[in-house]
């Protein structure tokens, strides 16, 4: 992860603003591992910035996966989650609760080299997700 001073020089070397609310965000989802959304990453932050509006929020996530240091993730539901951790890994979604983990990153070479050959694109990257039940959510059963 980054530290603030890293994301600041990030941010202007590409013509943003250097805000307490961006550097806010970033910290948010450097300090979880839990994937939240922007809406979660509002709720956490705005008792430190209550004027701080959640279009402000929505708008640093943009920009800060455009520069390259978060994540999206789109598991399939309503809004997108987003993940500081930006080294190559998969994720594991509760299909009871909608936790989101990571799972340690995986051998894809072989499938990326299949990928290529049936498509001929040149893959680039890849986002693998898997779904089934949490153990919280299987003790529960």
């Amino acid at each position: 992860m980054l530290k603030s001073v890293e994301l600041a020089k990030i941010l202007r070397s590409n013509g943003c603003k250097v805000t307490p609310q961006r550097l806010a965000v970033y910290d948010a989802l450097a300090k979880t591992k839990e994937h939240p959304t922007a809406e979660a990453v509002y709720k956490k932050i705005k008792p430190i910035y209550p004027t701080m509006s959640f279009a402000t929020v929505y708008k640093s996530v943009e920009i800060l996966n455009k520069l390259k240091v978060i994540q999206v993730l789109n598991t399939g539901e309503d809004s997108f989650r987003y993940d500081a951790d930006i080294s190559e890994h998969s994720h594991i979604q509760c299909t009871v609760c909608g936790r989101v983990d990571d799972i340690r990153p995986l051998q894809v070479a072989q499938l990326q080299q299949e990928v290529a050959n049936d498509t001929n694109y040149e893959v680039e990257s890849q986002q693998l997700y898997f779904y089934g039940i949490c153990p919280h959510c299987q003790k529960k059963h």
